[in-house]
């Protein structure tokens, strides 16, 4: 029986590499966890930093970013509200700085990330896109890699602690657990997280999070066998040891299984308004 996760879905990692920074943003919340995580990546010789995921619109988060200037470029994992609200304020305090995201909604003064994926062209840093659609259609994952370390930062595809909410229908179960897949060839690379602590393995994490998928997809195939016809009545049935405040994002993620399932419900789809954590 797979059961509400809420501890880290591998081992933490030990320390960071000396050219990653942590800025965590004061929006703590139970979809949140301990805040989002702003990551600041500059390589020991290089004339400017990348800041990835700006977070809330803080104006005292905001400064401390810019405070790790000069920066030279804000990546986006992925467009909820939370990682990229304060991202115009930014690119404004850091003097026009572009941002790039997958959705051109995003990005600003330059062109978003996109197909072929090549990596990009940064100061003392390989950074590579790696494409991760699932919690959200435009969801993106990046490996960076400086001298012999590597890091891979999974947005809300992989969390520090807990599992991610398929925010359908935005999100997509099927990719989700293809862009896991994916995730497992990292093995040993630690990943570093938009909400939460940094993760010693991203593999082990992908394996876990998948093994947890494939689980409750049981979990919702037996209690549509049992009865249930709604989205809430599976969420009654399988999330039922989750806090009844959070059955609203559960559901989330239930309706993603039937779809990937292929069971209708025929109700309408409520709006997703864009936080994380199920």
């Amino acid at each position: 029986m797979s059961g509400h996760v809420t501890a880290p879905a591998a081992a933490l990692a030990d320390e960071l590499p000396s050219w990653v920074t942590l800025l965590r943003a004061p929006n703590p919340g139970p979809m949140t966890l301990d805040g989002t995580n702003t990551w600041v990546l500059r390589a020991p010789t290089a004339e400017y930093g990348v800041v990835v995921d700006p977070g809330p619109a803080d104006e005292g988060h905001l400064a401390r970013i810019a405070g790790h200037g000069p920066i030279g470029l804000i990546l986006i994992t992925h467009g909820h509200p939370d990682h990229t609200e304060g991202a115009p304020r930014l690119s404004e305090l850091l003097g026009g700085v572009p941002v790039r995201a997958v959705d051109p909604a995003h990005s600003i003064g330059a062109e978003p990330l996109a197909t072929p994926w090549a990596p990009l062209d940064l100061p003392g840093l390989a950074v590579r896109p790696v494409p991760t659609p699932g919690h959200t259609a435009d969801s993106v994952c990046l490996h960076v890699a400086y001298g012999g370390e590597r890091v891979v930062l999974t947005g809300d595809t992989i969390l520090g602690r807990g599992t991610t909410v398929v925010a359908h229908p935005d999100g997509h179960l099927g990719d989700y657990l293809t862009s896991l897949e994916l995730l497992t060839a990292y093995p040993g690379i630690p990943a570093l997280p938009g909400h939460g602590p940094a993760l010693a393995d991203c593999a082990a994490a992908a394996e876990f999070y998948l093994a947890h998928r494939r689980a409750r997809l049981d979990q919702v195939r037996a209690a549509v066998d049992a009865g249930a016809r709604t989205p809430a009545d599976v969420v009654a049935a399988v999330y039922a040891d989750v806090d009844r405040s959070l059955w609203w994002a559960a559901e989330w993620s239930v309706r993603a299984q039937l779809e990937y399932l292929g069971v209708g419900t025929g109700e309408s789809e409520p709006g997703v308004s864009g936080l994380e954590h199920m």
